[in-house]
């Protein structure tokens, strides 16, 4: 994939991220970069201090360094950063992160030379993946930790994965026929400062929300087909009353899906409900608003990955050489929070209706827990239990990361974004809210078998098809994580979507 700095666009993110697409700079970007690499070069044989260039960093900015140790400068700062601790970040992010700071660096205003973008590239192109702790960065100035075991490698230090196999930064390269860089000045500091681990963290936990928020539609219509549910409160003139895009696109995939089922036709000349309860009703308002805040955070995180985040700048107009602070992942910050919100009510919602559907009282004579035999049979008793702990795990772990601050660096970088921790915590979130909507997979489609012989929709009784090669009905009780496992499995690999229902509408990220 050819990418072009400032447009680069989430589909083109989405296919690196999934599909692991290795990467190239537009050639254009060349001369940008050859420019500020030769001005950065002039400055570092000159007298004036430029930070990063020819001084320490930090609360260091003040030393000078000698013209003689200016590569020296740039080894040290890699190497004394690798401080990152914690399980690995995996392969998928990771080379995300490595095709974020690639277009930062296509932007020209780093004072890097082509040849270390050259590297970057190679390094997606025979899959060398650099280990990067997942803890260790507060998001200013920029993530300095993970992004310095990524730049580690670059100078033969650190280790990788190769194909699969372990192995030390400078014989990964080498096993590939590449050579460890040497870093001029400026070059160590442009690759760790910016923003592209939060980014990276922060766009993946995007594209697998969005995923989750897709199959919840399912879901939910399969729970409102099995508790027999009116289907009123989804006439598209309510919702462009409103006037929100996701509310309206939501209300009419949920009535698409439920076209031509004979069990919703069965009561609705005689249903004795006026209302059903929010968790029915209310599912547009409640995920067409997760999807509009999806989309949000998905136009910050989109500039943000087509921008410039690391410092100093080397400017045309005026032409100067000049600090700033767009290390600062405050943006991301906040992005990575509205993510958690959509995440943790998509999933909250969803438990209502898991909730709804084991009750008696409200489920519209479904047997209690949905076991045909209740009482000697449990049913699905614990499966609502844990899709409400995880629901409560969901809403604990989602208040927002943006608001706490720490100062660090002997008070220089007094004020930080935490974007790392935002982002990183979205992956726990998305297997919870998938273990959620899967149980609700598990427990719709089984209410709806329970209205044999009527009947759901074809397109629903395709996606109860497709769960059934993987889990069978629930007759008896039996050993059930291994059902909620595949279910959320489902939910996941979004094969529901991609797979198993055509010509439904379902809301769409890019569009």
């Amino acid at each position: 994939m050819i990418l072009t700095p400032k447009q680069v666009t989430l589909d083109q993110l989405e296919d690196i991220y999934r599909n692991q697409t290795a990467v190239k700079l537009n050639i254009s970007c060349k001369a940008e970069i050859d420019y500020a690499a030769k001005r950065i070069a002039d400055v570092a044989n000159g007298n004036s201090a430029i930070y990063g260039v020819n001084t320490g960093f930090g609360k260091l900015a003040s030393t000078s360094i000698d013209n003689a140790d200016l590569t020296t400068l740039q080894r040290n700062l890699i190497l004394s950063h690798c401080c990152g601790v914690g399980d690995t970040t995996n392969i998928a992010i990771t080379r995300l992160m490595m095709s974020l700071k690639l277009i930062s660096l296509g932007r020209g205003a780093s004072g890097v030379r082509w040849e270390l973008t050259q590297l970057l590239e190679a390094m997606l192109e025979h899959n060398i993946t650099p280990t990067i702790p997942l803890q260790g960065s507060v998001g200013a100035s920029g993530d300095l930790a993970p992004l310095a075991h990524m730049a580690a490698v670059m100078i033969g230090e650190s280790t990788a994965l190769v194909d699969g196999k372990l192995m030390s930064g400078r014989e990964a390269l080498e096993s590939k026929g590449l050579t460890p860089i040497v870093l001029a000045a400026k070059e160590g500091l442009a690759l760790v400062n910016g923003t592209q681990f939060s980014t990276a963290n922060a766009l993946a936990g995007l594209f697998e929300a969005w995923r989750s928020a897709q199959t919840a539609i399912v879901t939910s219509a399969l729970t409102t087909d099995a508790i027999m549910g009116s289907t009123a409160p989804l006439q598209a003139q309510i919702h462009e009353l409103r006037g929100h895009r996701g509310q309206i696109e939501t209300a009419a995939s949920i009535s698409e899906l439920l076209a031509n089922s004979d069990i919703w036709g069965s009561h609705q000349e005689h249903c004795d409900r006026v209302q059903d309860p929010y968790c029915i009703r209310c599912q547009p308002q409640v995920l067409g608003a997760c999807f509009d805040l999806l989309r949000h955070a998905a136009q910050t995180l989109l500039i943000e990955s087509n921008a410039v985040t690391d410092n100093p700048l080397i400017l045309r107009e005026p032409d100067i050489i000049v600090s700033g602070g767009n290390f600062h992942a405050e943006p991301v910050a906040f992005a990575a929070d509205q993510i958690a919100i959509a995440i943790a009510e998509m999933g909250s919602i969803s438990q209502r209706r898991i909730a709804l559907i084991v009750d008696p009282a409200l489920n519209h004579n479904l047997p209690t827990f949905l076991s045909p035999r209740p009482g000697l049979n449990s049913g699905y008793m614990m499966a609502d239990v844990t899709s409400a702990a995880i629901m409560c795990e969901n809403k604990q772990i989602a208040n927002p990361c943006s608001t706490d601050s720490t100062p660090t660096s002997a008070n220089q970088e007094d004020h930080v974004s935490m974007a790392a921790h935002g982002a990183v915590r979205l992956h726990r979130m998305i297997r919870n809210v998938n273990y959620i909507i899967g149980i609700e997979l598990l427990l719709g489609a089984q209410g709806v078998e329970f209205r044999a012989p009527l009947k759901t929709s074809q397109h629903l009784q395709d996606i109860i098809a497709h769960l059934r090669t993987k889990v069978p009905p629930l007759n008896d009780d039996r050993f059930v994580a291994p059902d909620v496992e595949n279910a959320a499995d489902i939910v996941t690999q979004g094969t529901i979507i991609s797979t198993h229902i055509t010509g439904i509408n379902f809301p769409k990220l890019g569009a």
